[in-house]
């Protein structure tokens, strides 16, 4: 069942703007993207709040929340909810919708540093997804990248499929372990490639950008996968929408220092752009 939210922006009370909805109907998936972050931020709920919440009917609401059991990414709890150890960090398929317009906003930034010919590289996440996307669509339509294709080399077998298509794209994957919650190949066998390549820019995703300390993401083998990444990189660019910046994670990717920039959207805190700027880190809008 789909019920219109009356209004054009709807704000649930003690959350924050991943739960702001246009006065559209939600689909699906943006259903289940709202009430996984809902469930995230309260720790705990009642079917009677989800439905307050997010104006659906109480069978939608049980349906969804069994849905999200079954993915081992929430618990049920008598008439409600809670989160379990592993909601903390969503799959990509519940993250995509979150924050759309500034993350084209970024993508469309950091594909207009892109030039015919140019070896570029992305990691995994929602951000360099958009990038990737707009990349595709972008040297579909520029004659000039079909004499000079584009390489992008990525651990992320959600771009390297969006790409392989495109005649003016040569895709290189690195090896490793696929993980489920982002996409991205990890491990050892992730690394051995980097030492044998060259790239001009690389595009980083992050969790979270900490105006002090650097680039962070929520695992481990990622880090170290991306760390290599950038390693390789001439140029490397933070991609991140402005509700990532001033967040930390549990994994360090890399420190300020090895930024050649930030691409954000306009909605960056000012004391934040005014830190990075100060610490060195050549800030980007669209």
């Amino acid at each position: 069942m789909r019920r219109r939210i009356g209004g054009h922006r709807r704000l649930v009370a003690g959350y924050n703007s991943a739960a702001v909805f246009k006065g559209c109907i939600m689909n699906r998936q943006e259903r289940l993207t709202n009430l996984l972050n809902l469930v995230v931020e309260r720790k705990s709920l009642r079917v009677e709040e989800i439905v307050e919440a997010l104006h659906i009917s109480p069978a939608t609401a049980r349906r969804d929340l069994d849905y999200l059991a079954t993915q081992q990414l929430v618990t049920r709890t008598r008439g409600g909810v809670m989160t379990n150890p592993t909601s903390g960090e969503m799959p990509m398929r519940f993250r995509t919708v979150h924050n759309s317009d500034q993350k084209t906003a970024v993508a469309q930034c950091a594909v207009d540093l892109v030039q015919p010919g140019d070896v570029i590289a992305l990691n995994g996440g929602t951000t360099t997804t958009a990038i990737g996307a707009e990349l595709g669509q972008r040297v579909a339509s520029d004659y000039s990248f079909s004499h000079r294709p584009v390489t992008v080399v990525t651990n992320a077998v959600n771009i390297a499929n969006d790409l392989i298509i495109r005649p003016q794209v040569r895709v290189v994957m690195t090896g490793g372990v696929a993980r489920a919650r982002s996409y991205e190949l990890v491990g050892p066998l992730a690394s051995l490639i980097y030492p044998h390549i060259s790239v001009d820019i690389a595009f980083l995703g992050a969790t979270g950008i900490s105006v002090t300390e650097g680039v962070f993401t929520d695992n481990e083998s990622e880090a170290a996968a991306n760390r290599a990444l950038v390693a390789v990189a001439h140029k490397t660019y933070a991609v991140a929408d402005s509700s990532k910046i001033g967040a930390y994670a549990f994994a360090k990717i890399c420190s300020l220092n090895k930024l050649s920039g930030l691409i954000t959207d306009t909605d960056i805190d000012d004391d934040a752009r005014a830190a990075l700027e100060a610490a060195q880190v050549h800030v980007i809008t669209r």
